[in-house]
């Protein structure tokens, strides 16, 4: 794990705000000791799941989006180690492990353009780049027994999330995505709206529900691939559910459950589903922040869930006064799917 830059204990003392008779994550969360391989410590680790963060936005800029994600993985940080530990939820549950170093990348996309081929094409190398060594440290998380919760980020990294824990485990796996978009365009050269189906095409990903596509924001060629292969990807509509009131929400979450349950699957949630959250591809109608976690918590609590992947959100693009509030959101997410998911064994 050469690019990866661990959270040390001294990072989490800076983002922990102390305060006399409470404790917080911050003061009970893990971190890799000075010196120690983290893979290594990763396998005898007493944590459960391993906090990983994608501070990038390449992938977005690729798919001709608003960069600002790469501004996530700091804001929910700071947030996180500020919760409470309690009986609910204990921070020893998590390992930071730290963040992907994106730095050079980052650099050499600053004066990159999307509407210039050759720049576009350069776009798309830099996030095959970046898909090799999320795959990677994924794969090392997994590998070692570990559940990861990984924090972007574009929802580019879909795509190493897959491959890793499918590498992982030695077979394809299943994923369902909380998305007002498929991200499942055409194979054009990486990007944020194609993640799933690269996995989907290069084996690694078997099966695939789109849980609240917006209608008006998903291409016909998209709907006739879903429908071409409804066997292994299948979809509902926010409209269908939260509009026209045609299908009912609990029921929904059932049925997606059914098609994913029976293989190992990712829990992916792009927070551009969300009204008014900062995002590259923001909106004003769609799931509460409610529902979302009741998604979570749902989808959380099943035995065969492998990670849990929260992408697209941008402080950066929010209200400056208030730009903490995506890593505060970020922070209940995570909440939500530690306390429905810890009290299942490890596989």
């Amino acid at each position: 794990m050469e690019k990866l830059i661990p959270f040390t204990i001294n990072d989490l003392a800076k983002a922990t705000n102390h305060r006399s008779g409470e404790i917080k994550f911050g003061e009970k969360m893990i971190t890799i000791p000075k010196g120690i391989d983290p893979s290594e410590f990763l396998k005898t680790s007493d944590a459960k799941y391993v906090l990983f963060g994608i501070p990038e936005d390449i992938g977005i800029r690729a798919n001709y989006g608003r960069p600002g994600a790469a501004s996530a993985w700091q804001s929910a940080i700071k947030s996180i180690a500020n919760i409470q530990h309690n009986r609910f939820c204990k921070g020893s549950h998590l390992l930071v492990l730290g963040q992907l170093d994106v730095s050079q990348e980052m650099k050499d996309v600053e004066n990159l353009d999307f509407n210039i081929f050759k720049d576009r094409t350069r776009l798309s190398q830099l996030v095959e780049i970046i898909d090799k060594e999320v795959s990677h440290i994924i794969y090392t998380i997994v590998k070692s027994g570990k559940i990861p919760i990984i924090i972007g980020g574009g929802h580019n990294n879909s795509y190493g999330n897959i491959k890793g824990t499918a590498l992982a485990k030695g077979k394809s796996i299943n994923a369902v995505n909380f998305d007002a978009h498929s991200d499942f365009r055409i194979l054009e050269g990486r990007h944020s709206g194609n993640g799933f189906s690269y996995a989907y095409e290069e084996g690694f990903l078997k099966k695939y529900f789109i849980f609240g596509l917006h209608e008006s924001y998903t291409s016909k060629s998209v709907l006739d691939i879903i429908k071409k292969s409804e066997e292994r990807l299948r979809y509902n509509s926010y409209d269908s559910i939260n509009i026209r009131k045609e299908k009912d929400f609990n029921t929904e979450l059932n049925n997606a459950l059914k098609f994913i349950e029976n293989d190992y699957y990712g829990i992916e949630v792009d927070l551009d589903a969300i009204p008014n959250i900062a995002s590259s591809a923001m909106t004003l109608s769609g799931f509460s922040v409610e529902e979302l976690r009741q998604f979570i918590t749902f989808f959380g609590k099943n035995k065969n869930a492998a990670y849990l992947h929260i992408c697209e959100g941008a402080p950066d693009l929010g209200d400056e006064k208030n730009n903490q509030l995506i890593g505060k959101l970020i922070g209940y997410l995570i909440t939500d799917f530690i306390k429905s998911n810890n009290s299942i064994p490890l596989l």
